[in-house]
């Protein structure tokens, strides 16, 4: 069986990026060392199940330019799930982290909130 165990999420700068997916999110830094010009810098859900997120530094024209493509769109990068979108848009609400509006719901589809992670991306939270 294939499983999603890394996935890529690229940053302008990789110290907002940890400070904000530790710090405020509460994932936990796995793995933190020098790689090319950056770091191979990764995080993980503190009760470490889930996929490794790699915070990637942006390094290229063309991904920089993808990437505010899709935040110019309102589009999210990603999504991660939590077990309560409403209680995670209070929590992250009261410690400064800016959502798009209040979580939504859809009929057919779970509720969701979308925020900006401070590294030039948006990110969709959705109830798992």
């Amino acid at each position: 069986m294939i499983r999603c165990n890394l996935s890529s999420v690229l940053v302008l700068d990789q110290q907002v990026a940890e400070d904000f997916y530790v710090g405020k999110l509460g994932f936990v830094k796995k793995h933190d060392f020098p790689a090319g010009g950056g770091r191979w810098l990764t995080v993980q859900a503190a009760d470490g199940s889930g996929a490794e997120l790699l915070l990637e530094p942006n390094g290229y024209d063309f991904s920089i330019a993808y990437q505010k493509a899709l935040y110019d769109a309102g589009i999210p990068l990603t999504s991660l799930g939590c077990d309560d979108v409403q209680a995670e848009y209070e929590r992250l609400s009261a410690l400064g982290v800016v959502f798009c509006g209040a979580p939504t719901r859809h009929e057919g589809f779970p509720p969701i909130a979308i925020f900006e992670d401070g590294c030039g991306n948006l990110i969709q939270l959705h109830e798992a």
